[in-house]
């Protein structure tokens, strides 16, 4: 297989996993939980005595995949992705969510490629954490003012999200090293 082919097919599946996040990540935050608050989210535990909401790990992965959709398909696939992701909230959010979750994806994924973007040519790993530790605070805050009208879980979500990023970075590591191993092109 051509390292071009195996670009695009690899591209593709990032993409359907970005996709995905945003249903998943919306249907969390109402079903999943050690514990749900009344008219407010179900949280799981993210540090000890820490508990967030429970879509939280899944919008973390969902900034780090969209990093790699641009990686793999160029900008415009990650600008198509971002708007894929917000029909998505659309369609897949409470109707008592739809406002904050499309809000603060396509806030926090817009912030994520304008960071991602400059920092992709100093390198990989940098470029993947520094946008989505910025696109993760943007995400939280916009999510939680519009949703709930508080902040109150907002260092809660930001620690879920960024287990998320810090777990990613062995296999963004990885994934560069492959890259330049096998001559992958890049998009930009």
């Amino acid at each position: 297989m051509t390292p071009d082919r195996r670009r695009r097919i690899e591209g593709i599946a990032v993409l359907i996993g970005f996709a995905a996040c945003i249903p998943a990540a919306n249907w969390l935050i109402g079903n999943v939980g050690t514990t749900c608050v009344p008219d407010g989210p179900c949280l799981i535990p993210v540090a000890p005595g820490i508990s967030a909401p429970s879509g939280v790990l899944v919008v973390g992965l969902a900034l780090v995949l969209r990093d790699l959709v641009q990686r793999r398909l160029g900008r415009y696939w990650a600008l198509a992705a971002i708007g894929i992701g917000a029909i998505l909230s659309v369609v897949f959010a409470p109707p008592s969510l739809i406002l904050a979750s499309t809000a603060a994806f396509l806030l926090s994924e817009m912030t994520d490629l304008a960071v991602y973007t400059p920092l992709q040519k100093r390198g990989l790993v940098l470029a993947v954490v520094a946008s989505s530790v910025v696109g993760l605070v943007i995400d939280s805050m916009v999510f939680l003012f519009l949703a709930f009208g508080s902040l109150q879980f907002l260092l809660p979500q930001i620690i879920g999200k960024a287990w998320m990023v810090i777990l990613s970075i062995p296999v963004i590591s990885w994934l560069r090293q492959r890259d330049e191993r096998i001559g992958m092109p890049v998009c930009t």
